[in-house]
C-alpha cells in the first residue's frame, strides 16, 4: 500500500482551506484518509499552516511520500531539513545535540524571516490606506471648491439681474412721473 501526505481540499468556493492528511494514494482526493496532521489556508498572507511536525516526520520515516505541494508545506515548517538531519545523525555525521542546535537556528531565522515578511505586508497596507485617504481628502477638497465656485456663479448672475431690474424700474419710476 502507497501511502501520500497530501492535501484534503475543504471550504467553499473560491474559498478553499486544505488538511494535511496521510492517505493510500489510491484514495478519493477528498475521501478516506488514515490520519490528519494539519491544516493549510492559503487564503491568508502569509499562508496559515498548522502542523503536527512529529505525525509528519513519524510517517516520512515509514515511507511516506508527500505531494509537491505537501514537500513545500513540509520544507516550509522545517520538517524536510529536520528528517535530513535525523538521517545524518543515524550515518553518524555528526550528534543529536549538533542536529537540535542546527535545527533551533534554522527555526529563528525562518522565524525573523516571516516577522520581517508580516510587517512589510503590514507597513505596506497601512501606506497604501495613507495615500488612499490623501486621494480622497484631495478630491472631496476640490468638490467643495467646485461646489462653492457653482454657488457663487449661480449667486453673481442673479445680483446682476436684480441690480438691473433695479435700475429699470428706478427709470420706469422717473418717467412716469413726468
Amino acid at each position: 500500500m502507497s501511502v501520500k501526505i497530501r492535501l484534503q481540499r475543504k471550504g467553499r468556493n473560491k474559498m478553499p482551506y486544505y488538511y494535511i492528511v496521510v492517505a493510500d494514494s489510491r484514495a478519493p482526493r477528498d475521501g478516506k484518509f488514515i490520519e490528519r496532521i494539519g491544516t493549510y489556508n492559503p487564503n491568508t498572507n502569509p499562508a496559515t499552516i498548522d502542523l503536527d511536525g512529529d505525525k509528519a516526520l513519524s510517517w516520512l520515516g515509514n515511507g511516506a511520500q508527500p505531494t509537491d505541494t505537501c514537500r513545500a508545506i513540509l520544507s516550509y515548517k522545517g520538517v524536510m531539513f529536520r528528517k535530513h538531519l535525523d538521517r545524518g545523525v543515524k550515518k553518524g555525521a555528526f550528534s543529536a545535540e549538533e542536529a537540535e542546535k542546527k535545527f533551533g537556528q534554522w527555526l529563528e531565522e525562518k522565524a525573523n524571516k516571516i516577522d520581517k515578511r508580516i510587517s512589510g505586508l503590514k507597513e505596506a497596507v497601512s501606506a497604501d490606506m495613507r495615500l488612499r485617504l490623501q486621494r480622497e481628502s484631495e478630491v472631496a477638497h476640490k468638490r467643495a471648491q467646485d461646489i462653492l465656485a457653482k454657488k457663487a456663479a449661480a449667486e453673481a448672475p442673479a445680483a446682476t439681474e436684480e441690480a438691473e431690474g433695479g435700475e429699470e424700474a428706478t427709470e420706469e419710476t422717473s418717467t412716469e412721473n413726468e
